[in-house]
């Protein structure tokens, strides 16, 4: 098939987790070109008509969508598969309402709420003059729509004193944290992120072995956060001390098996399709908090997910095909749809 490999449109300034896009469409170029498919590349730029017209050029039978920001903005990642509901192209991966529900850090954790999921509580900056301060501390200021801890750093951990310093903190902070932005109560602990694959017709979701990230060589006044320095700049000490583990002494087995059920309840709850990670802290206690719910995950060959994949015994070509599933099966169903109109048709007419 000829398949549209779709990504955002790469800022300017091309920072290191838009830099891994790149990676992530010429891995999976590869792999589709592997399977015999025709993968071509498009860029999804803020001049849509732009983008509708390369789609019509091209004609895809599938779209396998791997936008996750466009120019640098993750508020618009939703855009993309909303132009491809609209030209009812079949795509890869979760839809515009899953899309945007996640990407929203605060609907995402009111949503979990409501579910009666546990998430850390939080604060946005309208929010803080009208509760009772401080609802929590110490917390950690985060990005309302951006992923891959961009804007995190070892200062993003604070223990404010006033509601006016939260205000002020979080205000000062909003540059480089992509514009909206709230604080949440940091739970201190272990980390731990969870993978989930399509399997069925259905969409039941397979759990691929769970990861925990393990702090390594932290001194005891320096908080344990996966921020941009342990995810994208391999030189630091952040990055080179964060270390992926799957294996788990018989002790951890109960908590573990919390962890997935949870993660399979997000899947229905925000209605994912094709492929999602869960991240997790887990407190002193042994209790796991939700942090987020990563629709269409990062699936760069060095990325957790695939990590993960690998560990459930899927090289990265088998985990694309399994991505594809979902998409493929859509076509064969409406072609069938199609078909069984067309017989009935006849039956009628004759």
């Amino acid at each position: 098939m000829r398949i549209a490999v779709l990504y955002g449109q790469i800022s300017q300034k091309k920072p290191m987790d838009e830099q891994d896009g790149l990676v992530q469409v010429e891995s999976v170029v590869n792999a589709l070109s592997a399977l015999n498919h025709d993968p071509v590349p498009v860029s999804f730029s803020l001049d849509v008509k732009k983008t509708l017209q390369l789609l019509s050029n091209i004609q895809p039978s599938v779209v396998f969508n791997l936008v996750e920001s466009i120019d640098g903005r993750g508020h618009l990642i939703h855009l993309a598969p909303s132009i491809l509901d609209a030209m009812n192209l079949p795509y890869t991966g979760a839809g515009t309402d899953a899309i945007y529900t996640t990407s929203n850090k605060v609907l995402a954790k009111q949503l979990l709420r409501g579910a009666r999921i546990p998430t850390p509580a939080f604060v946005t900056p309208e929010d803080v003059g009208r509760k009772q301060f401080p609802p929590f501390k110490p917390c950690i200021i985060k990005s309302v729509w951006e992923h891959g801890s961009v804007g995190i750093n070892a200062d993003s951990v604070m223990l404010p004193k006033t509601s006016a310093q939260l205000t002020l903190e979080m205000d000062q902070r909003r540059r480089q944290l992509g514009g909206a932005c709230f604080a949440e109560a940091f739970v201190e602990g272990r980390e731990f992120n969870l993978s989930l694959l399509a399997q069925n017709d259905d969409n039941t979701p397979q759990v691929l072995p769970l990861a925990e990230i393990c702090f390594e060589n932290y001194s005891r006044d320096q908080y344990k956060i996966v921020d941009y320095k342990a995810k994208w700049e391999s030189q630091s000490f952040e990055y080179q001390n964060t270390v992926r583990a799957f294996d788990f002494p018989a002790q951890d087995r109960p908590l573990l098996a919390k962890i997935q059920k949870i993660g399979k309840e997000c899947w229905k709850i925000f209605k994912l399709k094709g492929y999602a990670r869960v991240d997790f802290r887990v407190d002193a206690s042994g209790n796991p908090w939700v942090l987020e719910v990563n629709a269409n995950p990062c699936i760069a060959p060095d990325s957790g997910f695939v990590a993960a994949a690998h560990k459930a015994g899927l090289n990265f070509q088998h985990l694309i095909e399994r991505i594809l599933y979902g998409p493929i099966m859509q076509i064969e169903n409406r072609r069938f749809s199609e078909a069984d109109t067309f017989s009935w048709k006849i039956a009628v007419n004759e």
